[in-house]
């Protein structure tokens, strides 16, 4: 609906076909896919915080990137789910600024855990001798503070410079909304000379933590080649991390490659996953790959369900 002051106050979500999904059974999958991502996400956290001999910087950071993950999730699956059940597919003005807020903050977020974690592989095996001096606890809290609360801030200005914008249309072709999008919709001209300012420094910043994943990894590639105890460390603990930091970029490049230069003539159900591959593949992965390839989770997680299993043998 528009007011005359050109206010939208509900968006309408055009990216679900009237008529040709079948519902129930997007439904059932979808919820199953979310209750998979709650079950493997949560078993790890618990895990970690559980057990004292996980309470170290690179399982620490684990556990925070699993949180991000539910973080981002639940911005986008309880939503949808509402939307396979109802005949309109509407989210209120608010609610697409505070949807577009968390699922931005969750990937940028994601992005600074990441280059945390590629920082802390790096002293483990660059700087052995000083690990613990250089990634000391206050140390850790306060990089991972920043890893939260910087995409909060630089997020939030983004998100309030929007809500300044008069909006000339409600409709989103998307199954959520995205600061982007919403940004489109303005009635022209529209003075966004601002918004486009502060975009490009989060832009800018957010490389800049991509340089800093890639210069820790060439130090630490560099330190590997020539020992062989190294080289056992990084294919340990360097390789999950770089699997999740390749899938992570590959599908957030991927929606962003779709949004830039994606052919309009794709079906719709292609471009709904393109669009929400960031927000479930992630969130899957990540636990899988981190439980079965580090040794103390995956012994742990093997205990748990012996364990489990053994009384209902008997």
């Amino acid at each position: 609906m528009i007011d005359n002051s050109s206010h939208v106050r509900l968006f309408f979500l055009s990216g679900l076909i009237e008529g040709t999904n079948p519902r129930i059974a997007l439904f059932s999958v979808t919820l199953l896919c979310y209750c998979f991502i709650v079950m493997i996400n949560v078993a790890l956290m618990v895990t970690i915080i559980l057990d004292k001999n996980m309470h170290e910087p690179m399982y620490i950071l684990l556990c925070t990137l699993c949180i991000n993950g539910l973080y981002g999730t639940t911005s986008f699956y309880p939503k949808i789910l509402w939307d396979l059940l109802s005949p309109v597919h509407v989210i209120s003005y608010s609610g697409c600024l505070f949807q577009a807020f968390v699922i931005h903050s969750f990937v940028c977020s994601d992005l600074s855990i990441l280059a945390v974690m590629s920082y802390d592989r790096y002293v483990a095996i660059c700087r052995p001798l000083v690990y613990h001096s250089v990634m000391s606890k206050k140390r850790l809290l306060m990089l991972i503070s920043l890893a939260w609360f910087t995409p909060f801030c630089i997020i939030g200005t983004n998100m309030i410079l929007t809500s300044r914008l008069k909006l000339c249309s409600p409709y989103i072709d998307k199954l959520y909304c995205m600061n982007w999008i919403i940004v489109k919709l303005t009635c022209f001209p529209a003075d966004t000379f601002v918004n486009n300012i502060i975009a490009y420094i989060t832009i800018i910043i957010y490389v800049f933590h991509g340089f800093l994943i890639v210069w820790s990894y060439l130090y630490v590639i560099k330190t590997c080649v020539n020992s062989l105890e190294n080289r056992a460390k990084f294919m340990q603990t360097c390789v999950p991390h770089l699997t999740s930091l390749v899938i992570f970029l590959v599908t957030v490049l991927l929606d962003i490659m779709h949004i830039r230069h994606g052919s309009t003539n794709l079906p719709q159900a292609l471009k709904n996953f393109i669009a929400i591959e960031y927000l479930v593949i992630p969130s899957i992965m990540n636990p899988l790959i981190y439980g079965f390839k580090l040794t103390k989770i995956r012994k742990k997680i093997i205990g748990v369900i012996t364990f489990t299993i053994k009384p209902l043998a008997k």
